[in-house]
């Protein structure tokens, strides 16, 4: 056995795991044939292609049927955009031209085109676009094994627990992969906001991908330890670290049995003071979980995904029937639903705008969808509609100023009356609510307030903004830090400005869900807080360890403070005092 060896990725899908690994290359191809052909042949070579084009066709129609019957609209969307791609006679086009000019074999040929596209995305500087190769490798990969007569082992055949290992999963392997086997994913490619990592948080599988070169480093049958709260990853761990995390996995169930205990109990301090908690999801499929950790609702519903079809805008109907299930799952609870978020740092292959110097102060969110109006509306439309189903509260992203604001109602009022013409029903009792991501909103959030039913406070651009710090940047990110005493400031002068116009205030960036900072916006006066499922319960024990009292004289003291280092260290020690096992609770 090799000697143990410990790697850090990014946390995709939380817990932790021991077991074998199964390493899965299969759509790595050995050997591409290439040879020279007459132009007589030219004919018979694209007949070969059409005919495996065809065969690609029927294999994602079935995985197209499959998705719908047992996992969503929104994830059977995958598949049909693959069948739009082997549909493309521009692109099949370019394959016969190739063909023509180069007298090469068609495999060659089709996996040099291919090849390129797939290059060009993953040069993109948006991970979106990156992400998306996965959908051409997919597409491609299929109608290759299809010319080569290749057979492709299935991850359904799976008759053992295993960790799985791969560069980089395609769609269609999530889709078909034995669940019940699959204990783990660990993959080389792969982001947070990647197909693979959505679903597995959806199906309740730790993950850590963006490991680079695990592949390389792991053999068939190794044994792995995979830890998808903190993104490690150890190889052939020895007998002490072995034994090490299988208790760590044995306290892991036992305080996570403990934590759901507490699901039916409210988020109430000792001194009776009672606040929301929540759950972020991405898909419509996380709702059907959320109720397992606690949540009183969503409090973030990120509507992009719906958005991720190449050459695609998302029809009217199919978002109402994602939002609906949503609402029909949470059965009565409040959803917050944020219209489209793209820009910046959510590219999305639909809505980008190429030529900007800087994204994350350009041409997103807010105000892309109201340079779109008639996009807009559709969302709009929409979400009226699936309001019948459940208690939706509508979010605007990155309102900066009152004239977005304005505008952005009075596009909703015409959707409004759209739905009317149409004799479409919807609830009247909506709130409309927008979220504060830039210094503008916080220090006008007395104006802001007047125009709206709630606030949710975005922590992840608020910080950024306010310390420009490009998060995503290496260099600097260390300096993103929500103790900075600018941040704090922000929090108590936002949560106090929409108090007094009656408002109540959310939080539904990464902040909300750190237990470490529980205590702290409980004492700046924070409403509701919005997060991972998975966080709730131990956001929710510290809520019920502590007195408000003590939160707001805690709050006071930090307000005080003149570094994120000082903070950090008031903070620290008086969760130490307090909760003297937090670690264990962080675990």
């Amino acid at each position: 056995m090799d000697a143990m060896k410990k790697l850090t990725g990014i946390p995709a899908s939380p817990g932790i795991v021991i077991e074998k690994a199964f390493l899965y290359l299969e759509d790595d191809f050995p050997e591409i044939p290439r040879y020279s052909i007459r132009k007589n042949q030219v004919e018979s070579e694209w007949k070969r292609f059409l005919t495996a084009n065809h065969e690609a066709a029927e294999e994602v129609k079935a995985l197209h049927e499959r998705a719908l019957r047992e996992v969503s609209t929104e994830q059977a969307a995958i598949f049909q955009s693959h069948l739009m791609m082997l549909e493309d006679t521009d692109f099949q086009e370019q394959i016969k031209d190739h063909l023509k000019d180069s007298l090469q074999n068609i495999e060659w040929v089709f996996w040099d085109i291919s090849r390129e596209l797939s290059q060009r995305l993953m040069a993109a500087p948006d991970s979106q676009f990156r992400e998306r190769a996965a959908d051409i490798s997919d597409v491609s990969r299929r109608v290759m094994h299809q010319l080569l007569s290749v057979k492709k082992f299935s991850l359904a055949d799976l008759n053992a627990d295993v960790i799985l290992v791969s560069h980089d999963l395609l769609p269609s392997d999530v889709l078909a992969m034995n669940k019940k086997r699959v204990k783990a994913i660990v993959m080389d490619a792969g982001g947070r906001t990647s197909h693979t990592a959505i679903l597995a948080r959806a199906f309740d599988i730790p993950a850590v991908l963006g490991l680079s070169s695990i592949t390389k480093e792991i053999d068939e049958g190794d044994t792995l330890v995979v830890n998808g709260t903190s993104g490690e990853v150890i190889i052939n761990p020895d007998t002490p670290v072995l034994r090490q995390y299988q208790k760590a996995i044995d306290q892991y169930r036992k305080r996570f049995d403990a934590f759901l205990e507490l699901r039916e109990l409210p988020a109430e301090t000792k001194d009776g003071h009672r606040v929301c908690l929540k759950a972020n999801i991405e898909i419509p499929e996380e709702a059907d979980q959320v109720s397992r950790y606690g949540a009183e609702g969503i409090g973030l519903y990120r509507s992009e995904f719906l958005f991720l079809t190449p050459k695609q805008a998302t029809a009217e109907e199919e978002q109402y029937r994602a939002y609906s299930h949503v609402l029909k799952a949470m059965e009565g609870r409040p959803v917050t639903i944020r219209t489209l978020d793209n820009g910046g740092d959510k590219l999305l292959p639909n809505f980008q705008a190429t030529d900007e110097k800087n994204p994350l102060l350009g041409w997103r969110a807010i105000r892309f969808s109201l340079s779109r109006p008639e996009l807009f509306k559709t969302q709009l439309r929409a979400l009226l509609r699936s309001s019948i189903n459940g208690n939706l509260k509508i979010m605007f992203p990155m309102i900066s100023g009152i004239e977005e604001l304005e505008q952005a109602l009075s596009i909703f009022e015409e959707a409004k009356a759209e739905c009317r013409r149409k004799n479409q029903a919807y609830s009247d009792d909506m709130e409309v609510g927008i979220m504060i991501e830039v210094p503008a909103a916080a220090m006008t959030a007395d104006i802001l307030a007047e125009r709206s039913d709630f606030f949710s406070i975005g922590t992840n651009d608020l910080i950024q903004y306010s310390l420009a710090v490009d998060r995503g940047n290496e260099r600097v990110n260390y300096l993103a830090q929500p103790s900075h005493p600018a941040v704090l400031r922000y929090l108590k002068k936002i949560i106090r400005h929409a108090h007094e116009k009656g408002i109540t205030v959310a939080m539904c960036g990464e902040l909300a869900g750190d237990p470490s900072a529980t205590a702290l916006l409980l004492g700046l006066g924070l409403d509701e807080f919005s997060m991972t499922a998975q966080s709730i319960p131990q956001v929710k024990r510290i809520i019920r360890g502590v007195t408000l009292e003590s939160c707001q004289i805690l709050a006071e003291k930090v307000l005080q403070c003149t570094s994120y280092h000082h903070v950090t260290l008031l903070v620290e020690a008086w969760m130490a005092e307090y909760f003297p096992s937090t670690d264990e609770i962080r675990s």
